[in-house]
């Protein structure tokens, strides 16, 4: 590997973890990873389970 490899490796290796901190952390405060509403999204059971449904009402 040449110096240019290198750095474009890591330089996309920081990128890929910045991407998911940013989707753990919106997780844990319990925002969904597409930023969008859960009322009327198709795939909310998948994010929120029922235990977590009756935690939060």
């Amino acid at each position: 590997m040449n110096t240019t490899e290198i750095i474009l490796t890591v330089i996309l290796a920081a990128a890929v973890i910045a991407v998911i901190a940013v989707l753990v952390t919106r997780k844990r405060k319990g925002r969904s990873s597409c930023s969008c509403g859960c009322e009327g999204c198709p795939s909310r059971s998948v994010c929120h389970t029922k235990t977590s449904q009756k935690k939060t009402k």
